[in-house]
Parts: structure tokens; C-alpha cells; sequence
């Protein structure tokens, strides 16, 4: 699970790539080819607040290369290639109490501060298949 912004994750399948952490290399190494990964949004834009707190978009690794890639002198960020599936944004809300990788149902969002993390298969597979409805 990577967490971002809407317009990054959007961003990120136009051009086939997985950016995790603000390009940060670390838990591009813990990932594998053929690894899915799902992309949660907490908001819509990353430069502002409007709340998006959907799972939008599902990648999956093509292989095992890191790479970096100049965005500009300062920015530097490592990336890995995917392939982006097509399928349908999923609000987080309706699917909380169903979701075990979130432990305290009251205070669901806090998980999702670290940024990357790995989630169960029972989890990714319900998230998956609500996604291709």
C-alpha cells in the first residue's frame, strides 16, 4: 500500500512508474516484480486540503530495477517501473470494519501515516475486486 495524493498516484500511472515516500529508495527495495500495490489518497491534491480518502489506483511492479530519476537539480526521487491496471476509485469509509490491517476502526487513518506499508492478501484481494466493479 502506498499512500499519496490523488493527482501523484494519477501521475505516477501516467507514466508507469511507483514513487514511493517522496522518492524515497528504501521501501522500493522490500518490493519485487510482480508485486501489486495499491495507492490510498488521503487527499486529492497534494498541495491542498480537500479530502479524498479513496483507494485510486493498482499497479503492478514489472521488475526488479531502482532507478532515479531528475525531476529537477534539488529533486531526485527513485522510482521502479508498473504497469497500472485499469480500475475504479474505492472510498476507504464503507469498508473499514472489513479491513484488518486497520487495527483501531476509530482512529482508521493513523496506519496510513507511515507513508508505505504491506497489507494482508485477504485485505488486498477485497480492495482489488471492489476496485473492477
Amino acid at each position: 500500500m502506498v499512500v499519496t495524493s490523488r493527482d501523484h498516484a494519477l501521475d505516477g500511472a501516467e507514466e508507469n512508474i511507483v514513487q514511493v515516500n517522496h522518492g524515497k529508495e528504501g521501501q522500493l527495495k522490500r518490493m519485487s516484480s510482480g508485486d501489486k500495490v495499491l495507492f490510498y489518497a488521503a487527499k486529492k491534491t497534494y498541495s491542498q486540503k480537500e479530502l479524498c480518502q479513496c483507494f485510486v489506483a493498482l499497479a503492478i511492479l514489472t521488475d526488479d530495477t531502482i532507478f532515479q530519476y531528475e525531476v529537477s537539480a534539488n529533486f531526485k526521487p527513485y522510482r521502479r517501473k508498473a504497469e497500472y491496471k485499469k480500475v475504479n476509485e474505492l472510498e476507504i469509509r464503507p469498508f473499514i470494519d472489513r479491513l484488518a490491517f486497520i487495527k483501531n476502526k476509530e482512529k482508521w487513518g493513523f496506519i496510513f501515516r507511515t507513508g508505505c506499508f504491506e497489507i494482508n492478501k485477504h485485505d488486498f484481494d477485497l480492495i482489488e475486486e471492489q476496485m473492477h466493479k
